[in-house]
């Protein structure tokens, strides 16, 4: 970065959200200075060549839950950039003390037919949960706003405002689905008796019986991260000016701040 120059916005730090940040303002006309202080952009999507050459492995995330229901991520042509996203039959298993496992499959009926006396509460919770899932992902990573869906977001909510020790007990009766369910909503990182931490399981079980849980594939070649290829290699498409520079390039400029907040908050 040189001296004096100046930027609509300063953006610190090219992970997911920094990047989703630096893309909406380019997009919106703004010049957009973005600051990394790894070697590559990514962060916690970012892949590397960790064991042999050739062989891309996850930093981090291995798995995108929201990849395709995201709207800002919907928004955007990454397969131009050469991602593909592969889909197994069963996003996740669950290993249990008694050495069997237990898998939340695609298919909400599957998956249910494996969970003994919570079967039926099972598909009766998630089924609708699933059929929505677009609506209330639309309505959750937006702004604030007057719910598009609210019949679905009641839905969701009744639940999804509950401890996750609260609603497991409450929910279930077998250890199989208290499982399932508790090792999804720890996800949320919160105290297993705080309010709300229900609402991460719920919302990663139903994009997982709906839009799946894609790996990552084909990501370019110069940052293993496609979203870095829409906003920090195509010029055309987004403002100039976008890219991504050392953070010892930043020290001492006056003139910037900091963005590390959700896409959504800036609109």
């Amino acid at each position: 970065m040189t001296s004096g120059t100046e930027y609509d916005a300063v953006v610190v730090g090219a992970g997911p959200n920094g990047l989703a940040a630096a893309i909406t303002l380019a997009r919106a006309g703004r010049s957009v200075l973005l600051m990394e202080v790894k070697e590559t952009v990514g962060g916690g999507i970012r892949s590397a060549e960790l064991t042999l050459p050739g062989f891309a492995h996850d930093v981090c995330a291995a798995v995108h839950p929201l990849g395709l229901t995201s709207p800002f991520f919907r928004s955007l042509d990454l397969s131009a950039h050469g991602l593909q996203w592969v889909h197994s039959s069963a996003p996740l298993a669950h290993p249990l003390d008694d050495g069997t496992a237990v898998v939340m499959e695609s298919s909400v009926d599957r998956t249910s037919a494996a969970l003994g006396p919570d079967a039926r509460d099972y598909r009766a919770l998630m089924q609708p949960l699933a059929s929505e899932s677009e609506k209330l992902v639309d309505d959750l990573l937006a702004p604030l706003h007057i719910p598009r869906h609210p019949v679905s977001l009641l839905r969701f909510g009744r639940s999804a405002i509950r401890s996750i020790d609260s609603f497991v007990s409450g929910q279930f009766k077998g250890a199989r689905a208290r499982a399932l369910f508790g090792g999804l909503a720890a996800h949320a990182i919160l105290p297993m008796g705080q309010p709300t931490g229900s609402a991460v399981g719920l919302l990663l079980c139903a994009v997982g019986h709906s839009t799946g849980w894609p790996l990552a594939r084909g990501a370019p070649s110069e940052s293993r991260t496609p979203c870095s290829g829409t906003s920090l290699r195509s010029e055309e498409k987004c403002a100039p000016g976008l890219m991504s520079t050392p953070w010892s390039s930043f020290r001492g400029h006056t003139r910037c701040f900091s963005v590390s907040c959700p896409v959504s908050w800036l609109r």
